[in-house]
C-alpha cells in the first residue's frame, strides 16, 4: 500500500532527526537548533503513528487528539514557567514519565496477548515483561528522585535498616516472579501481571532512596538511559522502529553520561548504587573546624583583587543557580576582559543537580563555550590563575578528595582551585555543601570568604569595579 511506503518514509526522516539533533546537542552553540529538529522528527513520527492503519481496530482520533492536547498544554506552560534552578526536577519527571508510558504499553500488550487464551511467542513475553520491570524501576524511581531533588522528602527519611540488603531482595524477588511467569505464559493471569508490576514499582522507589544528593546528578542519568531502554523495548514490543531508535538513541547517551560522570567522581557505578553516600548531612571530610579560622575579604578588595589580575577563573556551582547569578557573573566578566583580564571558567562534571547543568546556565547569560574549561583543562588553567573565584561550589573543590583518606569523597578528581595564586569563595554561610561534607578550603591560607547571597554580592562587586 502506497500508505505504508509514506508511514515507513515519515518514521526514517523522524529518526534521521532524532541522530542530527543529537548531534547538535553536543555544543551549546547549535543546542537550540538541535532541539528545533529533533522536535520536528518527533512530530513527523507521531503523524505517521496515527495514520498507520490498524488491522481489525477503529483509529479513535478523538482520544489521540485529547491526549495530544492536554500534554501540549501541560509541556508548554511547564517549559515556559520552570526556572534552571529545577530543570533537574523537570528532568526526573520526564523520565518517570517515559517509563510510566512503557509499563502502560506493556499492561495493554499483556493483556492482550493472555485474552487469547494461547501461548505469547517467547521472544515478545520475555520483552513484555522486562518492559515493566525497568518501565516500573524507572517511573518511581524517577519520581522519588524528583521528590529529593525538590526538597519534598529528606534523604534519609524512607531509609531502612541494612536497606540496601531490601533492595537486593526486592531485585531478586522481581526476577524470580519474572521468571515464573514467563514460563507460565498462556496460564498467568493479569492479577499477576500487576502484583509483578505493583513490586517493581515498589523496587524502584527503593533503590533511589539510599542515594544521597552527592550521587542524584549520576542516578538522575542513569534513570535517564533506564527511560530510553524502556522505551526501546516497547518499540519491540510493537515492532516500532522509530520507539527502538530513538530509545537506543536515549539509552546509550544515557549509559555513557552515567559511565563518564562515574569516572569523574573516580568510583564504579556498582559504588554508587549501593553505597548510598551523601545520604547523611552528618558526613566528614577533612579536618576542618576546630580552631581553625576563616579569613574574609571585604567588596573593595576583592574588586581590586579581580581588576589588576591577569588570569581569573570562575567556579560556578548549585549557588549560582539558586541565585540566578549567571548574568551578573557574566558582567563581571566583561568588565575584567575590557581591562585584559584573561576569564575562564571551570566547569566540574557533576557540578550542579544534573549532567551539564552548569553548561546550560552560561549559556543562557551568553558565555562563549570555548570559555567553558573541562576538569583536566580546568586544573591546568587553576596552576597558573591569579584567582580562583568559587560561587556557590562546594564539594567539588573540596581538597580533601586528595589529601584524607577518610573522606568518603577521597580519590574524586576535583578542581584543585587551591593551586591559584589566590582563591575567593562566594558562599551563603559556612554550612557544608549538598553531600553534607565540611570543606577544608573555607581555612585554607590562600582563601578568602566572601559571605552572601551570589547574586547580591556579585552586583555589589560589580559596582565596586566600575568605581576603580
Amino acid at each position: 500500500m502506497a500508505i505504508n511506503f509514506y508511514i515507513e518514509l515519515a518514521y526514517m526522516l523522524g529518526a534521521v532527526g532524532f541522530v542530527w539533533g543529537l548531534r547538535l546537542l553536543s555544543s551549546p552553540d547549535s543546542a537550540r537548533k538541535g532541539n528545533l529538529i529533533a522536535g520536528v522528527g518527533m512530530g513527523l513520527a507521531i503523524i505517521a503513528a496515527m495514520a498507520m492503519p490498524i488491522q481489525g481496530a477503529a483509529n479513535n482520533y478523538i482520544w489521540i487528539f485529547s491526549g495530544l492536547a492536554i500534554g501540549g498544554v501541560i509541556g508548554t506552560v511547564t517549559s515556559y514557567k520552570v526556572k534552571m534552578t529545577a530543570m533537574p526536577q523537570l528532568v526526573s519527571v520526564f523520565n518517570g514519565f517515559g517509563g510510566a508510558c512503557a509499563v502502560l504499553l506493556a499492561i495493554v500488550e499483556g493483556e492482550r496477548g493472555l485474552a487469547t487464551g494461547l501461548p505469547i511467542a517467547g521472544g515478545q513475553w520475555s520483552i513484555t515483561l522486562a518492559t515493566l520491570l525497568i518501565g516500573g524501576v524507572t517511573f518511581t524511581g524517577s519520581m522519588l528522585a524528583y521528590l529529593k531533588l525538590d526538597g519534598r522528602l529528606g534523604d534519609n527519611k524512607l531509609l531502612l535498616p541494612r536497606h540496601q540488603l531490601v533492595n537486593q531482595l526486592f531485585l531478586l524477588a522481581a526476577v524470580i516472579w519474572g521468571t515464573m511467569l514467563f514460563f507460565k505464559n498462556e496460564t498467568t493471569s493479569m492479577t499477576e501481571v500487576y502484583a509483578f508490576t505493583l513490586l517493581c514499582l515498589v523496587y524502584g522507589a527503593s533503590f533511589v532512596v539510599p542515594i544521597g544528593g552527592a550521587d542524584m546528578p549520576v542516578v538522575i542519568s542513569l534513570l535517564n538511559s533506564f527511560s530510553g531502554i524502556s522505551a526501546a523495548t516497547a518499540g519491540i514490543i510493537y515492532h516500532n522502529q522509530f520507539m527502538l531508535v530513538g530509545g537506543i538513541l536515549v539509552g546509550a547517551s544515557g549509559t555513557i553520561l552515567t559511565v563518564m560522570m562515574c569516572k569523574a567522581m573516580n568510583r564504579s557505578l556498582f559504588n554508587v548504587l549501593i553505597g548510598g553516600f551523601g545520604g547523611s548531612a552528618a558526613a566528614s571530610g577533612g579536618k576542618a573546624g576546630g580552631d581553625q579560622v576563616v579569613k574574609e575579604v571585604s567588596l573593595n578588595d576583592a574588586a581590586i583583587l579581580l581588576n589588576y589580575s591577569k588570569s581569573v577563573i570562575f567556579v560556578p556551582g548549585y549557588g549560582l543557580a539558586v541565585a540566578q547569578a549567571q548574568k551578573v557573573c557574566k558582567e563581571i566578566d566583561d568588565l575584567l576582559s575590557e581591562n585584559g583580564v584573561d576569564v575562564k571558567y571551570a566547569i566540574h562534571p557533576v557540578a550542579g543537580r544534573m549532567p551539564g547543568h552548569m553548561n546550560v546556565l552560561l549559556a543562557e547569560a551568553d558565555v562563549p563555550y570555548p570559555k567553558l574549561l573541562d576538569l583536566d583543562d580546568s586544573n591546568n588553567a587553576l596552576a597558573q590563575a591569579d584567582v580562583a573565584v568559587i560561587v556557590g561550589a562546594n564539594d567539588v573543590v573540596n581538597p580533601a578528595a586528595e589529601n584524607d583518606p577518610s573522606s568518603p569523597i577521597y580519590g574524586m578528581p576535583v578542581l584543585q582551585v587551591w593551586n591559584a595564586k589566590h582563591v575567593i569563595v562566594l558562599k551563603r554561610s559556612m554550612n557544608a555543601g549538598y553531600a553534607g561534607i565540611e570543606n577544608p578550603l573555607f581555612f585554607h591560607a590562600k582563601n578568602r570568604m566572601l559571605f552572601g547571597d551570589a547574586k547580591n554580592t556579585l552586583s555589589k562587586l560589580v559596582v565596586e569595579l566600575k568605581g576603580l
